[in-house]
């Protein structure tokens, strides 16, 4: 039995979040007016995985200071770029994350500008932000981020094009829904042939390493409870690779972006030594209204359509579901 896909609901979805896309641009110029000497990206878990590719996107685009950091370790570190001429972007989707909210705090008391995604209203990380964007059933969540660090280039000159980037952002969610559908048999035959599986190597690099690992972490591991390795395309070649053979079940996300010779090398070297092999890659997907030379900037979006099938059918045909946990938010720790 095929996993249902609600169309409908996806373009809905994404109609929300597009529909807020003046007042976002207002606040990426609020910001700038403002002025920043730095950024940073600081949250937790899957929220800080979903920002790494807007981390690497203002890298290679740009000569701004941006930096990551998980809020638990800022929280015990410290962070010595910290002051009041940083932009802190955060993102929660309950927007009670317990490190997250002590982190922003810890910001707030640095006098430093907060920039938040949030999955609810009225939240204590939300309280906490000088700038908010509630994004609710709204997907993708990266939707937001794109339009915010897209505009943010702009208006500090690094990206001209981006008003016919954002223009075509509105036919993403049919885009999605797309790759979604031509995505479900490949997607269908990885989690019925590896369902019991007791070991997963997966792997990424550039603006898919935070998806990849989130997907390892978030999905498969925390959700499935399925045991799973995440490692970066260079550094799989740096003890990982030892792992291989056959019968050992390895995956491959291949970004559009300027590492993708670093997968590809991946691609060529796993396909001598194991049969067990998938290669997940964003460039066999069609994306209808967006233009070519904006695709390397939404690979974290497509892969993320082509995983959430995978994740759909392993709660399907394991009949275990994606959201029972043993420990997350169940016991102290």
């Amino acid at each position: 039995m095929m996993v249902k896909f609600d169309e409908n609901q996806i373009l809905k979805n994404g109609e929300y979040i597009y529909a807020q896309r003046a007042e976002i641009e207002k606040i990426a110029d609020a910001v700038c007016e403002k002025g920043f000497d730095n950024i940073l990206f600081t949250s937790s878990g899957g929220s800080l995985a979903m920002m790494q590719p807007f981390d690497y996107m203002i890298s290679v685009m740009s000569n701004l200071n941006v930096q990551s950091q998980v809020s638990a370790e800022l929280l015990v570190e410290g962070n010595n770029h910290l002051t009041d001429k940083t932009l802190v972007f955060m993102a929660s989707k309950s927007g009670d994350t317990k490190e997250t909210v002590a982190a922003a705090k810890y910001v707030k008391e640095k006098g430093a500008t907060i920039v938040s995604v949030l999955g609810v209203d009225n939240s204590p990380l939300g309280e906490l932000s000088d700038y908010s964007v509630v994004y609710k059933d709204g997907r993708p969540q990266e939707y937001v981020l794109y339009m915010l660090i897209g505009k943010l280039l702009e208006n500090k000159g690094f990206f001209n094009d981006y008003k016919q980037f954002a223009d075509e952002l509105k036919n993403l969610p049919a885009a999605l829904v797309s790759v979604g559908k031509a995505s479900e048999p490949k997607a269908r035959a990885y989690a019925e042939k590896y369902k019991d599986d007791p070991y997963q190597i997966w792997i990424g690099s550039g603006n898919l390493w935070g998806p990849t690992y989130s997907f390892a972490m978030c999905v498969l591991e925390e959700s499935q409870w399925l045991r799973t390795k995440s490692v970066t395309s260079p550094e799989f070649f740096h003890g990982t690779i030892e792992l291989v053979e056959k019968g050992v079940c390895v995956a491959l996300n291949m970004t559009e972006g300027q590492t993708r010779k670093l997968d590809q090398r991946v691609k060529d070297f796993v396909g001598q030594y194991t049969d067990d092999f998938t290669v997940f890659d964003t460039a066999d997907y069609e994306l209808p209204g967006i233009s070519d030379k904006f695709r390397w900037m939404l690979s974290p979006v497509v892969i993320n359509a082509v995983l959430s099938r995978v994740s759909k059918n392993f709660e399907q045909i394991r009949d275990h579901s994606l959201d029972i946990r043993r420990y997350y938010r169940k016991v102290e720790y």
